[in-house]
């Protein structure tokens, strides 16, 4: 059993001496349900989102225990990843008290068409797979690891990136959509004097473009512009804290990373944070974590694959494809790329489309290698050391 195996416990679990306890958080109330030993009822308390209040109720619980002549020598919480974050767990731990997050798709769910559903309902759900999590069982439930303050504010940088390339793309589409409504195909909003020109357009009626729709595409060009500047200034930050501090956390790995051709500061910083950093127990895990595997459907004698598990980090698995694509421009001499070439040779374009992702799978495995183990990609180059 691997230390950093999160699918069950490695903690022998003494029911008589552990008070369990669940919550099922929302945004203006807490419904805590628990499991304490002594008490023959299952108390539930709903309370508002207090963390204070929420250790008083955790005391208050095992003050009773010991009144019924049980003394608790651990206290177990555990609840949903979702909105909150992990700021909960990491203040309940801060206080002495062990806590989980639990990945929310893990736990098995009734089948049945209308199955009924309630916070009280979810409580026992949760508590049944927590227990089961705590003895020791498999696969009742998964718990998330729980990242420091640091660790989280690590990523923010990447995925505001992220976040602002969707927004520019969609800007853009819109721009265009905008001006082929008039006919007007062609013209490169993207333009530093893009706006300066817009007077001059005319449309396929000869005509200009009208007011409205003139002060609109000005509008959009200027929320461009701010992107383009916020896309800069989050770019040069990272890169002046890499020179500043090349050796500090998860740096080095990202500058290991950056060496590799076809593979730049942005993508190696994404995969570090996202993926990389994180102790996965081997390239099954990591393939699992990215979302990279199959679903297979199988029953009787039926077996088909019905594509991407899609259960993992959406962010990772879509960079991991992208750069697969880039690998097969920069890296054409590298045994990854060669073993993609050979099995889609005259392949129609959904072959190579399916055949991408093993590709992205593979080429994920080989990068966790090398930054795990210094082992190269075979026939990857690298460029010069800085």
């Amino acid at each position: 059993m691997q230390q950093n195996d999160l699918s069950k416990s490695l903690v022998a679990f003494d029911q008589d001496s552990t008070l369990v306890a669940v919550i099922e958080l929302s945004a203006s109330s807490w419904l805590v349900a628990g499991l304490v030993p002594g008490l023959t009822r299952e108390p539930l308390k709903k309370q508002g989102a207090d963390p204070v209040a929420l250790l008083k109720l955790l005391y208050r619980w095992r003050d009773e225990a010991a009144k019924a002549g049980k003394a608790i020598a651990r206290i177990a919480v555990a609840f949903e990843a979702g909105r909150d974050g992990f700021w909960l767990a990491r203040l309940l731990l801060a206080q002495g008290i062990e806590t989980y997050v639990i990945h929310p798709t893990s736990i098995p769910v009734s089948r049945e068409h209308r199955r009924a559903k309630s916070d009280r309902l979810d409580t026992q759900l949760l508590k049944r797979s927590f227990v089961g999590w705590l003895r020791g069982e498999a696969k009742h439930c998964g718990m998330v690891a729980i990242p420091t303050i640091e660790e989280e504010d690590a990523r923010r940088a990447n995925r505001e990136h992220e976040t602002l390339v969707g927004e520019r793309t969609s800007l853009i589409s819109r721009m265009k959509a905008t001006l082929v409504r008039f006919g007007i195909r062609g013209f490169n909003v993207k333009l530093k004097k893009a706006a300066e020109r817009l007077e001059e357009l005319r449309g396929a009626e000869g005509v200009p473009l009208p007011p409205n729709t003139l002060a609109e595409l000005h509008r959009d060009m200027a929320r461009l512009r701010l992107i383009k500047e916020q896309l800069k200034e989050i770019e040069k930050m990272r890169l002046e804290r890499l020179k500043q501090t090349p050796q500090d956390g998860p740096h080095p790995m990202v500058l290991m990373l950056a060496r590799m051709m076809g593979l730049g500061i942005e993508t190696a910083d994404m995969l570090v944070h996202e993926i990389l950093s994180r102790h996965l127990r081997d390239r099954r895990a990591v393939a699992r974590y990215a979302g990279l595997t199959g679903a297979p459907d199988e029953s009787g004698g039926k077996r088909r694959e019905k594509g991407l598990a899609r259960a993992g980090n959406a962010r990772v698995r879509r960079g991991m494809i992208q750069l697969a694509w880039r690998w097969l421009m920069f890296q054409k001499g590298s045994a990854l790329a060669q073993w993609f070439q050979e099995r889609t040779a005259g392949a129609q374009r959904n072959v190579r489309k399916t055949m991408i992702v093993a590709l992205a799978r593979k080429l994920l495995i080989a990068l966790w290698r090398y930054v795990s183990a210094g082992e190269v990609p075979d026939g990857a180059i690298l460029r010069p050391a800085a």
